[in-house]
């Protein structure tokens, strides 16, 4: 075939200048444009169109050259063009195909302009755009005379295909990275925390605004400052903790954010390791809790001064109760029965303020402890016989496990028993009807290890690291209700024997209620 156009470069040329152009250029409309203008111009072609698809297949951007021009196209003509005719062949099949004659092929869907009064048959070639195995785009190439592309010619333009396959690829991704950062510069910018990212030592390589807003640095002035003159938690426990840190993991913990005028906000800090660019980094955002905890201290003052107000008339009702259980001749009256049920029912009031007004006390720092020899049988014993009534209610069984020698040990007796009774009280509230109820103790090194567990419904393990914090409760069906207090009394009460409180369960098999508390260096 005599074409002199398109002999004018060698196919080597041809796909050099076509793989420059595309290594220079990143924006995907450039990259459609330049190479329809290479390829076409080229081989002499007077119409052509390269169609961008989404990862759905379906058409986002185009070019569209005609008699050497590139003109502004409609999105509903690039939607017509993929869903018939050839391009919509090559979009449902993969494959490049070439029509020597457009009125001999049904694939070709006629227009106007085909009719033999006018432009009349022509030759065409369609190829999909392909990035490793996916559908990029479609390169469709139209020439008004019928079999004017040899097999040469079709191989080149497949080569093209190759090229441009890559290079579109190369500028969806190119241009989703470049979203991202906008997105990522939007959200780190305006994210109403401060937010600092540094290298591991702590240097500040980047701050948003809110950094800036909240600490009174200027951005540059906080660039190369160390993060931890900016926090007040110790600077080598918080290293300790990152180097535990893989990628993508997060520690938070409580601080106080310094300022530049000296004041110092409570904060929550989260800390992120990343690794960008091969390079390992941290985040750190710090979220204000000054109106939580000015929230808090309030709710603890007015607490206090309830349970204050509470305290003295319910001894003098409990004093009342005393001499009037005193005063009864007959046993088996039904008022000497009322008279235990309220006296029972002010007894436990009364270990409730004391173990709100214990929380407040513990939680302050003071020392409030008494502690003396007092030995453990006698502890669990009691707090099954407050608890009996309860027990004998709802037919459940109970035991005591003990080892033969008894085991004394070093509490305040009145706090540690209301703790014991604590325990018990939940174990009778989430045992049902007929369950079984276990107390005991045992030595376990210089320490001595009490449980009480139950045959409860048990405790998811969500709810397990959670549960002996104030105001938690079990969000289960059927839960009984309250403050969410009594958990954190049993933990600040043990933690302040210098012991440990835990829960070990398995859900549908009952929950154990695992403290441990000091030996008496000396018996009784």
């Amino acid at each position: 075939m005599d074409n002199p156009q398109a002999s004018a470069k060698t196919p080597v040329n041809l796909l050099l200048d076509i793989s420059r152009e595309l290594t220079a250029a990143l924006d995907l409309h450039t990259v459609l444009e330049r190479v329809l203008v290479l390829s076409t111009g080229s081989i002499g072609l007077e119409r052509a169109s390269l169609i961008v698809l989404d990862d759905r297949k379906k058409p986002i951007d185009a070019a569209i050259m005609v008699n050497g021009k590139i003109i502004v196209h409609k999105k509903e003509q690039l939607w017509a063009t993929v869903e018939s005719g050839l391009a919509g062949w090559v979009l449902k099949e993969g494959k490049a195909v070439l029509i020597p004659d457009t009125s001999k092929d049904a694939r070709w869907l006629q227009r106007q302009d085909d009719s033999p009064e006018k432009s009349g048959p022509k030759s065409a070639v369609c190829l999909p755009l392909m990035q490793r195995e996916s559908l990029v785009g479609i390169l469709t190439i139209v020439h008004p005379q019928p079999n004017y592309f040899s097999n040469e010619e079709f191989n080149l333009l497949q080569g093209v295909a190759d090229l441009c396959g890559s290079a579109i690829g190369n500028s969806r991704l190119f241009e989703s990275l470049q979203a991202a950062n906008r997105r990522y510069r939007e959200l780190f910018d305006d994210s109403i925390d401060p937010i600092f990212i540094t290298d591991m030592e702590g240097e500040i390589l980047e701050a948003n605004r809110q950094a800036s807003g909240v600490t009174g640095y200027q951005p540059v002035e906080l660039i190369g400052r160390s993060i931890f003159d900016l926090q007040t938690r110790d600077r080598s426990i918080i290293q300790e903790e990152q180097s535990h840190l893989s990628t993508g993991m997060a520690i938070s913990f409580e601080s106080k954010m310094v300022l530049r005028s000296g004041g110092q906000l409570p904060v929550i800090v989260h800390i992120r390791r990343e690794n960008i660019d091969d390079i390992d980094m941290m985040q750190w955002l710090f979220r204000d809790i000054s109106e939580r905890k000015e929230l808090d201290r309030l709710r603890d003052d007015l607490s206090a001064m309830i349970y204050h107000d509470l305290r003295s008339p319910l001894a003098n009702v409990i004093s009342s109760l005393d001499i009037m259980m005193a005063s009864q001749q007959d046993p088996n009256s039904p008022n000497t029965g009322l008279i235990q049920i309220a006296y029972r029912s002010a007894e436990r009031m009364q270990r409730l303020i004391s173990a709100l007004l214990d929380i407040s006390r513990l939680e302050a720092g003071q020392s409030i402890l008494k502690p003396k020899i007092t030995e453990a049988r006698s502890l669990l014993q009691e707090a099954l016989e407050v608890v009996k009534p309860n027990i004998d209610t709802k037919q459940q069984t109970t035991s005591l496990v003990l080892p033969k020698d008894p085991i004394f040990l070093y509490v305040d007796v009145d706090m540690i028993r209301r703790v014991i009774i604590n325990l018990t009280e939940n174990a009778n509230k989430f045992t049902p009807n007929g369950g079984a109820l276990q107390l005991g103790c045992v030595l376990q090194g210089d320490k001595a290890e009490l449980w009480v567990r139950d045959s409860g419904p048990g405790i998811p393990p969500e709810s397990a690291k959670t549960i002996f914090e104030k105001y938690v409760r079990l969000q289960t069906e059927n839960a009984p209700k309250g403050l969410g207090l009594g958990l954190a009394f049993c933990r600040l009460a043990v933690e302040a024997h210098g012991g440990k409180i835990w829960v070990e369960s398995t859900q549908g098999h009952g929950s154990r209620f695992v403290m441990t508390l000091p030996l008496a260096k000396e018996t009784l």
